[in-house]
């Protein structure tokens, strides 16, 4: 599933710790096509800027910030037609950039 990983720019201070970030194919060919800079939205992600999710799911996010116990999960509408997904998995070992579609 994971065709590429991301390196974090090591001055960030991010709120929780992400693990391995992954990208999948989907996301690679965007980003080789410059239709996205995925560490704007993985910034946004590590900060808790859950992105374009209701409430309950914002505050899910934060429960599980806090306990340490779930998954992390943001999306992002970035253009009408595109939307990128990032999940941290529940032990923060590994963070997935991804489209709705491979999920």
């Amino acid at each position: 599933m994971a065709s590429g990983i991301l390196f974090l720019n090591p001055t960030l201070k991010p709120r929780f710790e992400p693990g391995q970030a992954v990208i999948t194919m989907g996301v690679e060919t965007l980003i080789q096509q410059g239709r996205i800079d995925p560490a704007v939205y993985l910034s946004r992600h590590l900060d808790g800027d859950w992105g374009d999710l209701n409430a309950c799911d914002r505050q899910q996010n934060n429960a599980a910030l806090q306990s340490g116990k779930n998954r992390l999960f943001s999306s992002y509408q970035i253009a009408p037609d595109l939307k990128l997904l990032i999940i941290t998995e529940w032990d923060r070992s590994v963070t997935t950039l991804l489209l709705p579609s491979e999920y």
